[in-house]
C-alpha cells in the first residue's frame, strides 16, 4: 500500500470523524453499577474502575471485551527545526533507530516482548530512508517496515511551515489506515509509539500552541540537553509561534505550522481507534500532542485514549490536563518508541479482567455492607 493521494486522505478522514461517536451512556452506568457490586470496597480499584468503565461504554457492552491483542505502531519521521541545534543527536539516528526497531534490539521491543504485544514500525517521514525488504529478501533490505513516507522530513518550523495541508492529512491518513489493518488483523487495542530526533521541540510548540501555555512552561530537555540549550530551544520555540500564530480552531493548520509526520500519524492512529471503538493506549509528550490534534479535529475520540504513563517532559503534564486524562504510571520516562504506553498494557488489562472475571457479592454470598445503615448485608 502507498501513502494516500490527497482526495483519498481527505475522504478517509471525513469518513473517520463522522464514524467517532461518544461512549454508549447506558453501558457506562451499566459499567460502574457492575463495579460497585464486585467483592470489593466500592472505589477500592482506583483508577483502574474508571478505565474498565470507559472501555465498556467505548465497546458498548459490558463487560468490555480484552484489549488483547495488541500492538504498538512506531511512527517515524524526522524534523527540519533540528537544523536549529535543538538535540545533540544527529538526525541520522532517527533512521538508525527505525533499523533497530524493525530487528527487535530498542526498548520497545523489549518491553513488548514482556507483555506480548506486537510492534509495527512506520515511515511516515524520515530524511535518510531505509531500504524496505520485499517478500523476496531482497539485501540490504529492513524487514517489518512499513514504507509510508509522506515526504523526507518537515520544513524548520522556526522559519517556515513544517508542511503544507496536504501533506499533514495524507500523514493523518496514514495512522487512520494503520489503525484499521491492525483492528482487521485482529488487534483490540492499540498503542502509540515514535521515533523523530528533535520531536519534543515540536511536540512542544503543539501544546503551547493548543493549550495557550507559554513555551517555556511546556519545553523539556528532551533527550537530555543542557540547560542552556533547553534556554535556546524555548526560544525556537517562541519564535516559531511568534511567525505562524497557530489559531487551535484550525488544527491542520495548526499542525501543518508546527508539529510533525509522526503526529500527524498518531493523530490519525488515535482518530482511527476511535472510530472503530478500540481503545489506545497514548505514550508520553509525543503522543499528548498528537491527541491535543485529534481532539480539535473530534472531540469525543479522547473517550478511546489511556493515558499509559506520565513523562518528565513539562509538556505532557501539561497536555494531559488539557485532555482530561490520568497516567497510569509515572516512571520519569522519556525514552519516548511506546515504552511508558507498553509497561502500561498490563494494568489495562488488568482493568478489564477485573470488570469481567470478579464475582459480584450476589454471586460470590459474601456479605455487603449498606452504605445506608451501616449493617452488614448477606
Amino acid at each position: 500500500m502507498t501513502v494516500p493521494d490527497s482526495e483519498t486522505a481527505e475522504r478517509s478522514l471525513r469518513a473517520t470523524l463522522t464514524a467517532i461517536a461518544p461512549l454508549d451512556a447506558v453501558v457506562v452506568a451499566e459499567a460502574r453499577d457492575r463495579q460497585d457490586r464486585l467483592t470489593k470496597p466500592r472505589g477500592s480499584l482506583g483508577a483502574l474502575e474508571d478505565v474498565s468503565v470507559r472501555l465498556a461504554g467505548l465497546a458498548g457492552q459490558c463487560p468490555p471485551p480484552l484489549p488483547e491483542p495488541a500492538a504498538v505502531a512506531v511512527f517515524a519521521a524526522d524534523h527540519g527545526v533540528h537544523a536549529q541545534g535543538v538535540s545533540p543527536w544527529p538526525q541520522e539516528v532517527t533512521g538508525q533507530m527505525v533499523a533497530n526497531f524493525a530487528a527487535g534490539g530498542a526498548a520497545v521491543n523489549a518491553f513488548a516482548r514482556q507483555v506480548g504485544a506486537r510492534v509495527v514500525v512506520v515511515d511516515v517521514g524520515v530524511a535518510h530512508p531505509l531500504v524496505v525488504a520485499d517478500p523476496a529478501e531482497a539485501p540490504g533490505g529492513v524487514p517489518g517496515l512499513i514504507e509510508r513516507r509522506v515526504r523526507p522530513g518537515t520544513g524548520d518550523l522556526s522559519v517556515e511551515p513544517a508542511m503544507s495541508r496536504d501533506d499533514a492529512v495524507r500523514a493523518i491518513a496514514v495512522g487512520i489506515e494503520v489503525a484499521r489493518d491492525l483492528v482487521a488483523a485482529g488487534h483490540r487495542c492499540l498503542l502509540t509509539g515514535d521515533m523523530g530526533i528533535a520531536n519534543t521541540t515540536a511536540s512542544a510548540a503543539l501544546v503551547a500552541a493548543f493549550t495557550g501555555s507559554d513555551p517555556a512552561d511546556v519545553t523539556g530537555s528532551g533527550t537530555g540537553v543542557d540547560p542552556v540549550t533547553r534556554a535556546h530551544k524555548i526560544e525556537v520555540v517562541r519564535r516559531a509561534l511568534d511567525l505562524h500564530r497557530p489559531d487551535p480552531a484550525d488544527p491542520i493548520g495548526v499542525l501543518a505550522a508546527v508539529g510533525g509526520l509522526e503526529h500527524a500519524a498518531i493523530a490519525g492512529l488515535v482518530l482511527g481507534a476511535a472510530a472503530h471503538r478500540v481503545p489506545v493506549v497514548l505514550d508520553g509528550v509525543i503522543a499528548g500532542a498528537a491527541a491535543l490534534v485529534a481532539r480539535a479535529l473530534a472531540p469525543a475520540c479522547v473517550d478511546a485514549c489511556v493515558a499509559g504513563h506520565r513523562s518528565v517532559e513539562p509538556g505532557h503534564t501539561v497536555a494531559l490536563a488539557h485532555l482530561g486524562l490520568r497516567p497510569l504510571v509515572d516512571l520519569e520516562l522519556r525514552l519516548g518508541e511506546g515504552t511508558g504506553a507498553v509497561l502500561a498494557l498490563p494494568l489495562v488489562q488488568a482493568a478489564v479482567r477485573a470488570l469481567r472475571e470478579m464475582a459480584t457479592f450476589d454471586s460470590a454470598g459474601v456479605a455487603e455492607k449498606d452504605a445506608a445503615s451501616g449493617t452488614i448485608q448477606g
